[in-house]
């Protein structure tokens, strides 16, 4: 068993996407599930994951394979949304540990998906909204988007943008300058 608050799941979703309104009948639903994993205890990025996922009520635009680089085709052999949030508590313990995204933006996604599709919420409730504990750390009056803060910041973006699992690895990057300048809320 893992000692209480060592770990901390940093998440970044990645989702169907239209370069305006979704097309009639689809909604936007998660296509990717970046994970860092953060050993508080020794201020390290020790894991990363990356969870593919089905769409299941919407097709991957053009739009969204330019962006997130995800084709339809890649994506058919994903798992369901409900079998990666079952995964998210089975192997990443997500109802136990904090975690934190860029935003709010991906809380509320798992938020609307799980209510729509009838899932239990894989996470525990504490979440840290990374951008605004961003901000405040660094009394900035505009929030800044991740690539931006890693600028900011002079540290890397490694990877490729919009990809799940490099998104969180680069947002991980950040928690930890936020942890080492004792600037991280717990």
């Amino acid at each position: 068993m893992e000692p209480f608050g060592r770990y901390l799941n940093v998440v970044d979703v990645e989702a169907t996407c239209w370069e305006g309104p979704p097309p009639p009948g689809q909604v936007s639903e998660i296509i990717e599930v970046g994970l860092c994993v953060i050993d508080t205890f020794t201020l390290e990025r020790v894991a990363r994951h990356r969870l593919l996922v089905c769409p299941q009520r919407s097709e991957v635009s053009a739009f969204c394979t330019t962006l997130t680089g995800w084709t339809a085709e890649e994506l058919e052999g994903g798992l369901s949304f409900r079998g990666a949030c079952q995964l998210l508590q089975r192997d990443h313990h997500a109802d136990l540990r904090a975690w934190a995204s860029w935003g709010d933006y991906d809380r509320r996604q798992f938020e609307r998906q799980c209510l729509a599709e009838d899932v239990p919420y894989p996470f525990r409730n504490r979440h840290t909204n990374v951008k605004a504990e961003y901000s405040r750390a660094h009394g900035l009056t505009r929030k800044l988007g991740m690539a931006e803060a890693l600028a900011y910041a002079r540290l890397p973006l490694e990877g490729r943008h919009h990809r799940g699992e490099d998104d969180a690895w680069n947002i991980g990057a950040l928690v930890l300058s936020l942890m080492e300048r004792g600037a991280w809320v717990e």
